[in-house]
């Protein structure tokens, strides 16, 4: 697999958005789903730039994950929609794009394989390794492919923050989010159960 720093695949994905115009543009690395699927280790794929994924999360990261996905499965149940709730699931966005979210929700139920539909919503919980990563490049990533519910956890600060449809990411300060995913599932969401 090619020997990639995160910092250095984050730079060559936002130089592709620059150079696009530049001849020296087609020297840049550029890879698909079908390279992906034979790496070894832990990766993502953005627009064709392999990004090593980190060692795998520390406590407080797979605490509060579980806990997204805890209120989440509460929310569900509770609205009783036929959304479900994964953690750490490969989506394939595009042929040049793979990307591990956190947490997701789904519309249509468990994939056999990997996540090939968008999410009704999708996760991050941020660790100082990643939080450039899931704030910047990682995020507008998720715009793209139109994701239209992004919930963003910092367990560092104890702080959510929640984008709906790419609109810039607003600090949730109430005891519930109401967001309606999956055309008619309307959830209420108790962030109390993530805050702890």
């Amino acid at each position: 697999m090619p020997g990639y720093t995160n910092g250095l695949a984050f730079f060559l994905v936002k130089a592709r958005k620059r150079v696009k115009a530049i001849s020296t543009a087609r020297y840049l690395p550029s890879y698909t789903v079908q390279d992906y699927r034979q790496w070894e280790g832990d990766w993502e794929l953005w627009q064709g730039i392999p990004i090593a994924m980190t060692p795998s999360p520390f406590g407080i990261h797979q605490r509060y994950a579980m806990l997204i996905a805890f209120a989440l499965e509460s929310a569900i149940l509770e609205s009783k929609c036929n959304s479900i709730v994964l953690q750490e699931t490969d989506w394939i966005v595009d042929q040049s794009t793979v990307l591990r979210p956190d947490v997701v929700l789904l519309c249509d139920g468990v994939p056999d394989g990997h996540i090939e539909k968008t999410p009704g919503l999708v996760c991050e919980v941020l660790s100082p390794s990643t939080k450039n990563r899931d704030l910047g490049g990682k995020r507008e990533l998720y715009v793209a492919a139109a994701v239209e519910h992004y919930l963003v956890a910092d367990p560092q600060s104890s702080e959510l923050f929640y984008s709906c449809s790419g609109a810039e990411l607003q600090l949730l300060e109430l005891d519930e989010l109401h967001i309606t995913v999956c055309d008619d599932c309307e959830l209420i969401v108790d962030l109390c159960k993530i805050r702890g």
